[in-house]
This record gives C-alpha cells, structure tokens and sequence, in this order.
C-alpha cells in the first residue's frame, strides 16, 4: 500500500464529509476489483454524522458487499440508546443501505464492561490477520475531542494506550462513564487510518498535535502513526484556525 501522511482542508463540515465519501468510494471500488475483504474500524462522535448521511445516499449494499463493519469504541450503553455509536451508524448508514447482518460486528455496550471487552478483543482477533499481536484493520477511522482524545483513550491513560490487549474498558474522566475501547497498538497496527475533525473547538488541539507544541504529548491522539505511515488528517477551516 502506498505510504502517506497527508492533511486535507475544507471550508466546512459537508465538504470535508462529501470529500471523504468520495475518498472511500474509489476504496471501495479498488479492493473490490481486486477481490479483497476489507475490515473496517468505523468512528463515534459527531463528525461522522454527516459522513455517515452522505453515504448512504452516494452507495449501496452491493458497493459494501466485500466490507466487514467494526467499531473503533463504544460507550457503555445499550443499542437504542441516543449514545450508543453503534445505534448512530444503524441509523444513519447501516439501515438505509440495508446492510446484511453478517457483515456487522458491534460491541455490546449493553453487556458488562470488562466480559465484553475480553469478548471483542477476542473476535478482532479471529477476524481480521494479526501482526505483532494485534488484529490488523484495513481502515480505522478515527475522531478527535477537545481534549485531544481519540477513540475511548483520554489524556492519563497512557496505561489504556499501551495495552497489549487489542480492546479494553476506559471511563470518561468527567462522567465517569465505562466505555469499550481499541487500544493504541491495533490503531497503529492498521493499514489506513484517518482522522475526521471538524469544529472551533478542536483547533488548540490540533495546532498543538500538527505543530508539537504545547501539551501535544499528552494527547492520545498526537500518538497515532501507523507503522503503514499512511495517516490522513481531514479537517474543516473551523478545526484549523489556530494553526
């Protein structure tokens, strides 16, 4: 796979989503035509919403016919609930594109913590090729919060991100939340990672992550480098205003 480490810049958020779905699509198309399964570690947060809605509206079940579904992390919460990033993908991109079930992998946040952690962790490995100990994606897609977090790993828990279990049990330091959650060697384990950031809020962030200032070591996001060295960072204007 061709190496890159690139970042993308657009004027706002339903340009970087229409952009990315574009990106995906000629993905999609290649490992099609090559015969490849391609497993894929899909975000939470806000910012792939509007991935999500602009593709199920630009493809179909048969352009994913190749494509296995996994979860970067979820919160502790059942399906149905607004939270529930599985519950979010259903709606917005699962359902509509009336993706068979069997190409699903969601993490049971409604199940106890750690059981489903020990769980997930094992299907990744039995799904996917394992190098090094850890189950290989072909493309994690990734957020980023304020505080510079990235899937369920956030600032101090260096301990989570150095894991060498593929998937563990975080708490969101404000709420106290439990969370399930990849850890740090599968995300550098994958082919292809990309962030997807949009937002004002962001931008101390990732000025600080891009420019190695201030706080960036802290952020779990400042470490993501795929041994792949192909990591793309899509951003709108908004996300880049300190830079």
């Amino acid at each position: 796979m061709r190496k890159r480490r690139r970042h993308y810049i657009y004027p706002d958020l339903d340009t970087l989503a229409a952009a990315f779905v574009c990106d995906l699509s000629r993905f999609l198309a290649e490992s099609a035509a090559e015969g490849r399964t391609v497993h894929l570690a899909l975000s939470g947060g806000n910012t792939p919403l509007a991935v999500f809605s602009q593709i199920a509206r630009a493809s179909g079940a048969e352009d994913w016919s190749h494509v296995h579904l996994y979860w970067g992390d979820e919160r502790c919460v059942p399906p149905g609930d607004p939270e529930s990033n599985y519950g979010t993908a259903l709606e917005q991109m699962i359902g509509p594109l009336n993706l068979p079930a069997g190409q699903i992998h969601r993490i049971r946040g409604e199940d106890d913590p750690g059981t489903e952690a020990e769980r997930y962790g094992r299907l990744l490995l039995d799904q996917l090729t394992v190098e090094e100990g850890y189950p290989v994606f072909d493309w994690v897609w990734l957020g980023m919060g304020d505080d510079g977090h990235t899937v369920s790993i956030f600032p101090g828990q260096e301990h989570l991100w150095h894991s060498p279990e593929p998937c563990v049990v975080s708490e969101h330091p404000g709420t106290g939340q439990k969370r399930i959650t990849i850890t740090g060697g599968v995300i550098n384990a994958a082919h292809r990672v990309a962030f997807l950031v949009a937002g004002q809020s962001k931008s101390k962030a990732v000025n600080e992550i891009v420019m190695k200032e201030g706080r960036y070591l802290e952020y779990p996001a400042f470490h993501v480098a795929p041994a792949s060295g192909s990591l793309e960072w899509y951003l709108d204007m908004e996300a880049t205003s300190w830079l």
